[in-house]
Order: C-alpha cells, then sequence, then structure tokens
C-alpha cells in the first residue's frame, strides 16, 4: 500500500501570496479545516513544505 498524507489547512490563505494560495487550491485545500489525503511523493512534499505555515501534516 502506498504511503499517504493527511493535509489539513488550518490557517486563511486570504493574507498569503498568490503563489501560495494556488498552491493550497492545487493541493485541494479550498476551505478551512478541510483535510485531503495525498499520496506522500517528492512533487507533494515540495507543495506542502512551501505552504508549511497554513496547514498541518499527518502521515497516514
Amino acid at each position: 500500500m502506498a504511503k499517504t498524507l493527511k493535509i489539513t489547512l488550518v490557517k486563511s490563505t486570504i493574507g498569503a501570496i498568490p503563489k501560495h494560495r494556488a498552491t493550497a487550491i492545487a493541493l485541494g485545500l479550498t476551505k478551512m479545516q478541510k483535510t485531503v489525503e495525498q499520496q506522500d511523493n517528492v512533487a507533494i512534499r515540495g507543495m506542502v513544505n512551501q505552504i508549511s505555515h497554513l496547514v498541518n501534516v499527518e502521515e497516514a
């Protein structure tokens, strides 16, 4: 079974720079407290690292 990450948006993207807002949307995080599961790979890790101040990440 492939590893997955549970990513939860915990801070609003209203004050974020547009690039970070677009990254959150690309991950599927459109609303506060929304949680999505994504595959654990280098691309997703890079996106999460870019918006680490906006999200909580758990390994599932």
